[in-house]
């Protein structure tokens, strides 16, 4: 297919998705657990992804290169052409979508496997993809755990692997796809830093932190769990953002005003409860949450729900600090100076996101500049525009998701040189 036709049929793609949205966003909180209002927004951002990259196929070109002698040279960008997508369980559409977008519109096949904990939407995905005009067998979903998933990366046919998820099954994937020499996309864990000033908007800060912590039951890779505040507004916005998180409604994740949902299993729910045990056992403050939560709803009596939570008292040292809880679970810390922060902040093996609240527009930039994260936020925060190119520096991963950027790790560059005259030999 040419450029152009990859485009139309990932426009029907988009607008199929588009059309059904309330069938998805449905689909996907009973697949997830995460409520409804947040999970359409998830279905809008396919949509979207799939609109954006439809309009780059189209226009995926190499460049010509004129040499001495009437001679030239010219690049062509070429499919890589298998691609393995391995996916979490935390937005199984929308990063199905992140990943088959570019993909697709590069001109690969894409074999994708699921989270055998969210097994439903990425079938959808794929009906989608075949009703819109996708040829069969360039989209494919396959189910199954990690042995699936070790199949898929030492197949010699596949080109390509990109994967969403832990630290250590990112290195696992690495170390699977080295020995075939393939080219992998790790977009893995954080514990990024949120870094409050005391010349801030107050209101705009402390919505900042809750989005920060607290989207699809805090289990999000790029989550400010690290919140920094400058001491002299520290008690004023550590009270406003317990008023806040104790607000936060908890349920039925189907219902409209429902705002938090169910962790995603039982070992999950108790992974993150252990987190919390450990952080009151060396110091930390539970200032709110924290506790199971018994929906009123009898059917949901056996759900896998918590009340969000806000530790205070917390040091750099502590585990609750230092490791990705991926819950519902924010961590406030004290902070004097700009440099003090900047050093704690950057003190981690991760690397994926980072923000700032402040006024200060040469603060800001300042402050991002010396961060040393692959998505940075000023004045916001887990805002996800498709335009934009996401991933991580360190242990948080390589290789970009979303964006232009995202064409060029689904796709090759072959230089072809073209003599116009005559071989001058050496021999």
């Amino acid at each position: 297919m040419s450029g152009m036709e990859r485009c139309r049929v990932m426009l029907e793609a988009a607008r199929i998705i588009r059309e059904q949205r309330e069938e998805i966003a449905t689909m996907e909180t009973i697949n997830n657990g995460k409520s409804i209002f947040e999970a359409r927004v998830d279905i809008d951002i396919s949509w979207q992804c799939l609109e954006y990259y439809a309009g780059l196929a189209g226009s995926l070109a190499g460049e010509h290169i004129q040499l001495p002698g009437g001679s030239f040279g010219y690049t062509r960008r070429e499919p890589l052409g298998v691609c393995v997508g391995i996916g979490a369980w935390n937005y199984p559409f929308q990063i199905a979508c992140w990943k088959s977008g570019p993909a697709l519109a590069c001109g690969n096949a894409m074999v994708y496997k699921p989270s055998p904990f969210t097994p439903i939407s990425v079938v959808r995905l794929a009906e989608i993809f075949t009703e819109a005009g996708v040829p069969k067998g360039l989209f494919n979903v396959v189910q199954g755990g990690a042995a699936t998933g070790q199949l898929l990366c030492q197949h010699p046919d596949v080109a390509k692997i990109s994967f969403t998820g832990s630290v250590p099954t990112g290195m696992k994937i690495m170390e699977m796809a080295a020995k075939g020499i393939k080219p992998v996309t790790l977009e893995l864990g954080g514990k990024s830093p949120l870094i409050i000033f005391s010349d801030a908007d107050l209101e705009n800060a402390v919505k900042g932190a809750l989005m920060a912590n607290f989207l699809t039951q805090g289990e999000v890779c790029c989550n400010g769990t690290r919140v920094f505040v400058e001491r002299k507004i520290l008690d004023t916005f550590t009270k406003e953002v317990v008023k806040r998180t104790q607000k936060i409604k908890i349920g039925d994740p189907l219902l409209e005003d429902t705002r938090m949902g169910a962790l995603i299993n039982r070992p999950h729910l108790n992974r993150v409860q252990g987190f919390i045990k450990q952080a009151k056992e060396q110091g930390a403050e539970v200032l709110c949450g924290g506790d199971l939560y018994v929906p009123d709803d009898p059917k949901l009596k056996n759900g896998y729900y918590m009340r969000p939570c806000v530790l205070g008292n917390c040091k750099d040292d502590m585990t609750c600090v230092k490791e990705e809880i991926f819950g519902p679970v924010m961590a406030i810390l004290p902070f004097d100076t700009e440099e003090e922060v900047l050093e704690r902040a950057n003190a981690t093996k991760f690397g994926l996101a980072g923000g700032v609240f402040t006024r200060d527009i040469q603060k800001a930039h300042r402050v991002v500049a010396a961060l040393k994260a692959g998505m940075c936020f000023i004045n916001n925060y887990n805002v996800s525009p498709v335009e934009l190119p996401f991933g991580g520096y360190k242990s948080s991963g390589f290789g970009r998701e979303n964006g232009r950027a995202a064409i060029e790790y689904y796709s090759q560059l072959k230089t072809v040189c073209v003599e116009m005259g005559d071989v001058e030999s050496a021999f």
